[in-house]
């Protein structure tokens, strides 16, 4: 898509005109766009160069500079102040470990959600608390709509071509949101993967949708993390089989229960690995099983000719990503992988 070429070209003084020619040549979402104009985009580029290049975006491969990143971004709605972490996210993705042609071109439902940590989270006021996975705040709909729409339009995923899930998922819209920081007991997400406090971080994981886990009635780590563990332990989503990353997000009423008996965010991804596991008489007969998987993805230690053996989720702990959000209620979710790994980018202003 040559979107630099398609704005000098917009019918600005018909702005339904313009939608629907966006519409008609497949460069949306299926929702209606803001008209990227030339004025538009310069406004939205700023002091950046827009030929700054970033990378090919697979699996076509378009070739991504921040113009055309710019052009997204105005089409799903962004304030200029919003690229820095498109850029950032989109950086993000192109890196080997995320390996964004496997998520594009997959049968599996998983799209990427991106998680926004620092003070710029905060600046933005990208929603962090109640309902921050759901709908009703600009800066987490336009950002991921961006993130979605360059996907789309630079890498060619496309639902039913290129994109092959059998289903998707409603994050195939718009899946951002920030770690609720100012009401966790620990240390924000960024600062456990080694930046700097003062240092604000974009995290892109693939994954499914978001699996809630109720627990209203305990305040005991033990029993509030059995229950997380329990949701975990489901045999249909893909950690048992391929490993990789999985996410846990914990509310804060959870979270600060569980830190107020001196629990550690370590601690808590230890007890979940411990207790989120599946002997392999289960795993046999359930999900993805079969021979490249059982022997090229389990830890070695699994024994897999004992079929009471037990499978973790992930190899390790620290395989298990744990961050803090929501508002009130005692809510906690528990966010399937897809079976790579998630990838924190710092975000640089200009």
């Amino acid at each position: 898509m040559q979107h630099a070429l398609v704005s000098t070209a917009i019918p600005v003084d018909d702005p339904l005109a313009a939608i629907e020619l966006f519409m008609d040549n497949g460069w949306t979402d299926g929702l209606p766009i803001v008209p990227p104009t030339p004025e538009l985009v310069r406004r939205m580029i700023g002091d950046y160069d827009p030929q700054e290049f970033l990378g090919y975006v697979p699996p076509k491969y378009g070739g991504a500079t921040v113009e055309k990143l710019a052009i997204n971004a105005v089409m799903a709605g962004c304030k200029p102040a919003y690229l820095p972490v498109v850029i950032a996210g989109v950086r993000a993705m192109l890196t080997e470990v995320f390996n964004l042609h496997g998520v594009q071109s997959t049968t599996h439902m998983s799209t990427p959600t991106f998680v926004v940590n620092g003070p710029l989270a905060r600046t933005l006021q990208i929603n962090s608390k109640a309902g921050c996975l759901g709908s009703g705040f600009r800066p987490n709909a336009t950002m991921g709509r961006a993130l979605r729409l360059i996907m789309m339009n630079l890498g060619g995923g496309i639902p039913g071509e290129t994109d092959k899930a059998t289903f998707g998922h409603p994050g195939k819209y718009a899946y951002l949101w920030a770690e609720n920081e100012e009401d966790s007991p620990w240390e924000p997400f960024h600062v456990e993967r080694g930046f700097r406090l003062e240092d604000s971080t974009i995290t892109a994981y693939s994954c499914e949708p978001p699996h809630n886990i109720n627990n209203h009635a305990e305040s005991d780590p033990f029993q509030i993390l059995y229950g997380v563990a329990g949701a975990m332990k489901g045999t249909g989503h893909n950690n048992f089989y391929v490993m990789g990353d999985t996410m846990v997000v914990l509310c804060p009423e959870h979270a600060v229960s569980i830190a107020e008996h001196n629990w550690r965010k370590r601690d808590v991804k230890y007890y979940l690995w411990e207790h989120a596991r599946q002997p392999l008489r289960e795993l046999k007969y359930n999900g993805m099983y079969g021979a490249e998987y059982k022997k090229n993805f389990w830890p070695r230690w699994v024994n897999r000719e004992d079929e009471e053996t037990l499978a973790p989720i992930v190899r390790t702990p620290d395989d298990i990503l744990v961050f803090v959000a929501g508002g009130q209620g005692r809510h906690s979710v528990f966010i399937p992988g897809w079976g790579t790994r998630a990838v924190t980018q710092k975000i640089d202003t200009v």
